[in-house]
This record gives C-alpha cells, sequence and structure tokens, in this order.
C-alpha cells in the first residue's frame, strides 16, 4: 500500500491517466532523455559508493553471478515455450525484450526498498548491467540461425557475433552505468559527500518526473495490446511471475539476502522497452515491433511499477529474511 501512496508511483499513474485521456501532455524528447541519462548516472553512482564501502566479497559474486544465470535461462525458456504458439521470429523477440531488464523498473525498485527500510547491496546496480546484453545476444545468434535454415532472402541482416558484443557492451546507457559505479568506487566515501545533492537530494524528484513520461508514454502503447491474443496477454502477466519465481528459487538456494533478492527478482520479471526493441528492429526486423514493445511497455511495465515492485519485496522478505 505504501508503494501506491508514493509520490513517484502517484506521478505514473497521473501520466497514465493523462495518456488514456488523451491529454496534449507531453515531456519533450531530450527532456526525458536527460532524465533517463541522469537516474543512469545516479544509480551507478551510489552503488559504486557502496561497493567502496563493502568491498568485492563472496556474497557479491553469488548475486552477480546469479544474475548472469537468469539473464541466459530466462530468454531460453520463454523461447521455448513461445515458439510453440507464435512463428519463430515474434517468438525470437519476445523471449529477448522479457530475457533483459527495465532500467527503470530496477531503479524504482531500489527507491521501493530504500522507503521500506530493506538494505541492499550497490553492486546490484553491476547485475542488472550484465543482465542486459545476454538475451540480445541469444535473441541474434536463434535469429541468425532460424534465417539460414527457412530463408535464402539475402536481404535480411546476418550480424557477426562480435558486431553483437561490441555494440551490447559499448552501449552509451550501459557504459554510464557502469563508468558512474567505477567512479564511485575511486572516489569512495570523499565523493559520496561531494555528489550528494545531485545523486542523493534529487534523485527522487527526477524519477518521480522520469515516471511521469513512462505513464503517459505506457498508456499510450496500452492499444497496441489490447489486439493481443489472450495467450501473448496471458504471456506478459504470468511469464514475469514465473521469471521472479526462478529467481526466488535461486536465491533460497544460494542464500542471498532479502534486498538482493527483491531486486534480482525485480530484474528477472522486468522486460526491456528500450535496450532491446533498438536492436531488434534492425537485427530481427522480420518479428512484429507492435508485440514485443507493445506488451512490455503497455502492459508488464506498468503491472511491474505499481503491483509487481512491492509484491516482490514482500516475498523476499518472508523467504529471505
Amino acid at each position: 500500500m505504501n508503494n501506491l501512496i508514493d509520490p513517484a508511483i502517484l506521478f505514473f499513474a497521473f501520466g497514465a491517466i493523462a495518456g488514456l485521456v488523451r491529454s496534449n501532455l507531453e515531456i519533450p524528447p531530450q527532456v526525458s532523455r536527460f532524465l533517463s541519462l541522469y537516474l543512469l548516472m545516479a544509480l551507478g553512482l551510489k552503488g559504486g559508493f557502496a561497493l567502496a564501502k563493502s568491498g568485492l566479497n563472496a556474497q557479491v559474486l553469488t548475486s552477480l553471478g546469479c544474475a548472469i544465470l537468469l539473464a541466459i535461462i530466462v530468454p531460453l525458456i520463454g523461447y521455448s515455450l513461445l515458439r510453440r504458439k507464435l512463428n519463430r521470429f515474434d517468438a525470437i523477440a519476445l523471449a529477448a525484450t522479457y530475457g533483459s531488464v527495465s532500467a527503470v523498473t530496477f531503479i524504482t525498485a531500489t527507491q521501493h526498498l530504500e522507503n521500506v527500510g530493506t538494505p541492499f547491496g550497490g553492486h546490484m546496480a553491476a547485475a542488472m548491467a550484465l543482465m542486459e546484453s545476454p538475451a540480445i545476444i541469444i535473441a541474434v545468434v536463434l535469429a541468425n540461425l532460424h534465417r539460414r535454415k527457412t530463408t535464402s532472402n539475402s536481404s535480411a541482416p546476418t550480424l557477426p557475433l562480435s558486431k553483437i558484443l561490441h555494440e551490447s557492451f559499448t552501449d552509451g546507457a550501459q557504459l554510464l552505468l557502469l563508468g558512474s559505479m567505477a567512479i564511485g568506487i575511486i572516489s569512495g566515501e570523499t565523493g559520496k559527500v561531494a555528489m550528494q545533492p545531485f545523486s542523493g537530494d534529487l534523485f527522487k524528484g527526477m524519477l518521480a518526473f522520469f515516471l511521469l513520461d513512462m505513464g503517459l508514454l505506457a498508456a499510450r502503447n496500452f492499444k497496441e495490446v489490447a489486439g493481443k491474443s489472450k495467450w501473448v496477454i496471458a504471456y506478459g502477466i504470468l511469464g514475469p511471475l514465473t521469471h521472479a519465481t526462478i529467481a526466488l528459487g535461486l536465491c533460497l538456494l544460494f542464500k542471498i539476502g532479502p534486498g538482493d533478492g527483491a531486486l534480482l527478482m525485480t530484474l528477472a520479471a522486468s522486460a526491456s522497452y528500450i535496450a532491446v526493441p533498438a536492436v531488434l528492429r534492425f537485427a530481427i526486423p522480420e518479428a512484429n515491433p507492435s508485440l514485443y514493445f507493445g506488451l512490455s511497455l503497455g502492459l508488464t511495465f506498468p503491472l511491474n511499477i505499481i503491483l509487481g515492485i512491492p509484491f516482490y519485496a514482500s516475498i523476499a522478505r518472508i523467504c529471505l529474511g
């Protein structure tokens, strides 16, 4: 309930309502881009400061290992299921979308944990960065293999793995996150004090402003969900819950705490609507963008922001606390 009266979540709901009633309220794209970069930079700094204090220990390495494992397992499970109901390219694209992660969902989850007083490790920002790329790589490899088996269309792009890896790990947003984290580690407590007005005091307001924009965007993409089959809509709801359950199982197996566990569950349950769609539009043009983009942003994202995050955090506290 506390999550629903959080100002940032209320701004998301307000943006969604404004979008549904077709208001002309709009955040300029340049402002939206700045807010996104600010949040990633602030998150990276927070993670770096926390890592500088805690150091790289077994707990950190275990959490990062589980994050990488999830980033591989989730898209493969998704594809094995989706290919029975969708054509191969749509199945690959949707599995990649739900196998990657949403930075905004993760940032909102960290804010929720801070609000309810649940500690978590700063290294989880690195976990988020590590979980973004594997699904993209798996999707492009699967698409290339499928093309070779089924088509002689020479215009279909076949991307070399080296190019995929380079673009995945040099993406500007991800690079900013990792670079900010490195700066936080290097500068430590001195840097934390110096950057507090930027990465601490402003963070809540910036997140609320950005979620207002996300609410508008989600509402305007909800119409893309309305025309989908009931089976696909069910996947957009049940898929994230299944992925979060897998993450919870790994946390129980490796004795990961409730804070880090809640964030791993949130990451596993989230779906990318920025990085993956940007790659898929070029790399897998055979897939239907309204399917993977509309479902992730119009359905899964708002469900996670409003209901999913407090649910995952509560389950993590009960099972891992």
